[in-house]
């Protein structure tokens, strides 16, 4: 066979017959196939593209690549076992929450009864103040009123004071 076909690739279907049935008069489709791979290598002038080959031979390992993924994709062992270890993780992060939640709610309580306690403190002691001024009011009222009577109390104890 020579490298240059007098045909056009392009005309030619590229489907795959299967393996048992051979045509003993035609060329089989592989035939076929290595043929036109080989033309495609070969750019306008003759001369062997390397990049070319290299690129349409990268796209022929991720198709087969691919397929073959897809096919054995079905390993329910492994992805049962992936999906368990992913829950027992996921299970020991929300244990390790669900720990440090209550944690968090304690310290809160304690937060929300001594700031209870300072408040508690604090109108204890405007109370405390309250009262002393309170106090210190009555007292100078009960020293304006002693003042307002000494005028009156002397006379009155030297009245008393004569009669006896």
């Amino acid at each position: 066979m020579s490298l240059l076909s007098p045909r056009n690739a392009k005309d030619q279907p590229r489907t795959r017959k299967p393996l048992s049935e051979p045509s003993p008069g035609i060329p089989s489709q592989t035939s076929k196939n290595l043929k036109h791979e080989r033309v495609s290598r070969l750019d306008s002038s003759g001369a062997y593209d390397r990049e070319a080959y290299d690129a349409r031979r990268e796209n022929r390992m991720a198709a087969r690549k691919k397929a073959e993924e897809e096919a054995g994709c079905t390993d329910y062992k492994k992805m049962y076992e992936e999906a368990l270890s992913t829950n027992e993780r996921l299970k020991s992060r929300l244990q390790g929450s669900k720990q440090e939640l209550v944690l968090v709610q304690t310290q809160l309580q304690r937060v929300k009864q001594r700031k209870v306690t300072l408040t508690e403190r604090s109108n204890d002691r405007s109370m405390l103040e309250t009262e002393k001024r309170e106090t210190s009011a009555l007292q100078k009222k009960i020293s304006d009123m002693e003042d307002e009577v000494k005028p009156v109390l002397i006379p009155l104890e030297n009245i008393s004071n004569r009669l006896n």
